[in-house]
């Protein structure tokens, strides 16, 4: 696979599309602003939604979305999970057939509560699909510190190829069958992250903060379960691995944006102040939504949900938390 193309050209599709230069592919990036493009093939930075990080030489940049996939061998979907269903279905419209998709959205649809890989199987019928998944701040990859991640991929022949066409010596991969447990890891990661922030935030403590990690991973993996995960998945780099980083870093949006709302900032004045999508929001309530209708209990996911959707007070909140009848820890 020489030629990929990166549909998304936010901080984290610009640090892929600097992953795959390094591994010595042809980029090119589909952007929808006009000054990312210019920005990126001009002076090799994208300095709208990475701003300060050179970028390795030889990434085209492209606000034609026909001329992005144009010779492409593999497509990686980088766009906010909320946008995903609108951009596959405009780059179904040039999308070679049978092209490999490598998905990197992280969350769950509102509307249909479907995961990133089935709005993907429903919007690109036939097309190969694979998700990248795991602890990798965008910034660090963008500049080529050590990472390491994983893909899962059904077709393990298919995964093997994209796992060896995309690894570098700072970008280390591992290849995985189970597509619905990075789904699941990358989603729920991001509404615990915020939790983590607000607990930040609140000052109460790395004792909250380790006891919330460990119960949220258990909320994590009851989704995983019921959704049909593979449990190994679940503690590895795409949920474990990928949960302890974004709750322990301001770098994590997530975590940056709950660290503000429980300093006591309004939930509306922090997004109105930022340029990037902070998925923990969306997902907070596609998760809690979707662990509603599956019968499935997540507390803290529910309590994220309603201190930045319903304008629950965060002390009341912490406190129904801590107050909940005591069980087995295991149950």
């Amino acid at each position: 696979m020489r030629h990929v193309t990166v549909i998304g050209a936010g901080a984290w599709g610009t640090a892929l599309a600097a992953a795959a230069r390094r591994a010595e592919r042809d980029v090119k990036l589909y952007a929808r602003e006009a000054e990312v493009v210019e920005s990126v093939n001009t002076k090799n930075i994208n300095e709208t939604f990475l701003p300060d990080v050179e970028l390795p030489e030889g990434i085209f940049a492209t606000s034609n979305m026909e001329a992005a996939v144009y010779g492409a061998d593999a497509a990686l979907l980088v766009v906010p999970s909320q946008f995903l269903r609108a951009t596959a279905v405009e780059l179904a419209k040039y999308l070679p057939e049978d092209l490999p998709v490598l998905l990197a959205a992280k969350g769950i649809e509102q509307k249909t509560l479907m995961l990133m890989n089935e709005v993907v199987e429903e919007t690109l019928p036939g097309h190969p699909l694979a998700a990248l998944s795991g602890p990798s701040f965008a910034k660090e990859v963008a500049r080529g510190l050590p990472a390491a991640i994983t893909l899962a991929c059904a077709d393990e022949t298919l995964g093997e190829q994209l796992m060896q066409d995309l690894a570098s010596s700072r970008f280390r991969i591992y290849q995985s069958s189970d597509v619905v447990g990075a789904e699941i890891g990358g989603a729920v990661k991001n509404v615990l992250a915020i939790a983590c922030g607000i607990v930040e935030g609140r000052k109460l403590g790395d004792n909250a903060k380790a006891a919330l990690i460990t119960r949220g991973l258990a909320e994590m993996m009851r989704l995983g379960e019921a959704k049909g995960a593979e449990m190994e998945t679940m503690v590895g780099l795409g949920g474990l691995g990928d949960l302890v980083l974004t709750c322990n870093a301001m770098q994590s949006r997530n975590f940056s944006f709950g660290f503000a709302v429980g300093e006591g900032q309004k939930p509306k004045d922090v997004l109105a102040s930022r340029v990037a999508v902070t998925e923990g929001v969306a997902n907070a309530i596609s998760v809690t939504q979707l662990a509603n209708k599956m019968k499935i209990e997540m507390p803290i996911c529910e309590t994220v949900h309603a201190i930045i959707h319903e304008g629950q007070d965060i002390d009341g909140a912490i406190i129904s938390l801590m107050e909940r009848p005591l069980k087995s820890e295991f149950e």
